[in-house]
């Protein structure tokens, strides 16, 4: 055997060969390449920084971000923390940041959801259903998004005023000044009441965990869900009722010509989350579809020997199984929506895009608030790439 072979009954590595100072070497010519690859891309760096400086300072253009305390006046309509045009250009970024994470997030969810179950209606016996479903898929996935968004938004500019609002249900009424929801005044007892939630998800977490190592050591199934119950619902009813069960709900009425009270959906928010739901969605819908099917026909037919019924088949086998072909392509589509989300500032939704673009055109530094722009949207899809590429090596078979 050559000496350079190593032996794997007896775990030998070869010896390793000490790096020679000649171009002959492999390991030195890869080192001397590199240095030389780094050198050049900081070498472009430095000269396309130092020509900007350059003609920033010739042109008499300032930069920095001393801007970002300076005051604002700059009118948001609507924001997540309270804000108001006398604060400075940094408070303003930061509601444009929380704008976008908002409508991220919910649309994430309702995508998720609504893909979800249109993929697996996608694969439905009934001959409508699935058809139906395919023409949707065909369609959304077909038309240009700010089309979409554009489309949703004339819909609901189309729709009545106050007066003449479209009344589904009680408090609830839909005209082209937005959607109006009945909502409730939040007080210090719902905060503990939510904080005692957050607590017993965690210790339900901890208990199943434990339940399952039990049940792999004796085989005896332990039940998780009287102990969720009783964690997640019960000690924030009872947190809540220890704080006195404060509750005000807060309905919407009409007064002259608008309405007050409730929670406001404006039209702006209300078409960009319906379109890039919809639009999402139909991609969500054959990711899904594709994954149910990558599981291998023997397990349902496995599954229905034990006498399971479908449904249950499809939620206890087949999907698990399904989700390691199905959350690499679905982190692609939580970062489009994300991104997507961008073309907000043509519906007028003013998200980060939206308030930066003000910004630097009333301060003129457009690098900056371009930088602004790119840095949010790197860390959110950076977060949500982490996260999911955690999710899905959890959840990828251990190969013993």
């Amino acid at each position: 055997m050559s000496q350079t072979t190593s032996d794997p009954r007896y775990g030998l590595k070869p010896p390793k060969r000490p790096m020679r100072i000649s171009w002959s070497d492999e390991r030195f010519r890869g080192i001397v390449w590199q240095v030389v690859v780094v050198a050049i891309v900081a070498a472009i760096f430095w000269w396309l920084w130092s020509n900007t400086v350059r003609n920033l300072e010739v042109r008499r253009i300032a930069s920095g971000w001393g801007f970002l305390g300076r005051e604002a006046g700059l009118p948001i309509a609507e924001s997540v923390i309270p804000y108001d045009p006398t604060n400075t250009y940094l408070r303003a970024l930061t509601v444009g940041v929380l704008n976008t994470l908002k409508v991220a997030i919910i649309g994430v969810v309702l995508a998720t959801v609504l893909g979800t179950v249109l993929g697996v209606l996608r694969l439905s016996k009934n001959w409508l259903v699935s058809r139906f479903v395919g023409a949707y898929v065909e369609v959304v996935r077909d038309l240009p998004l700010l089309l979409q968004l554009l489309f949703w938004y004339a819909v609901l500019q189309g729709l009545p005023g106050p007066r003449q609002a479209v009344n589904p249900a009680t408090g609830v009424f839909l005209s082209n000044r937005g959607l109006k929801l009945p909502w409730f005044e939040w007080l210090d007892a719902h905060s503990w009441a939510l904080l005692a939630c957050v607590i017993g998800i965690v210790l339900t977490l901890i208990w199943r965990k434990k339940a399952l190592a039990r049940q792999m050591a004796d085989g005896q199934p332990r039940r998780v869900w009287p102990v969720a119950l009783l964690l997640c619902i019960g000690a924030p009813l009872a947190v809540w009722a220890a704080q006195g069960a404060p509750f005000s709900p807060d309905i919407p009425y009409l007064r002259g010509f608008n309405f007050q009270g409730g929670l406001t959906v404006s039209p702006e928010f209300f078409a960009l989350l319906v379109g890039l739901t919809l639009y999402t969605a139909g991609f969500i819908c054959e990711i899904v579809r594709a994954g149910i099917l990558a599981v291998h026909q023997g397990q349902w037919e496995a599954a229905g020997a034990l006498g399971l019924p479908r449904g249950r088949i499809m939620r206890l086998v087949v999907l698990p199984q399904a989700l390691r072909v199905i959350i690499p392509p679905m982190t692609s589509q939580f970062l489009n929506l994300t991104k997507n989300s961008s073309l907000a500032v043509a519906i007028g939704y003013q998200d980060i895009v939206s308030i930066a673009n003000t910004t630097l055109n009333q301060t003129g530094q457009a690098i900056e608030g371009i930088a602004a722009i790119m840095l949010v949207y790197l860390t959110i899809s950076l977060s949500i790439s982490l996260f999911m590429n955690w999710y899905n090596t959890r959840i990828a078979l251990v190969e013993r």
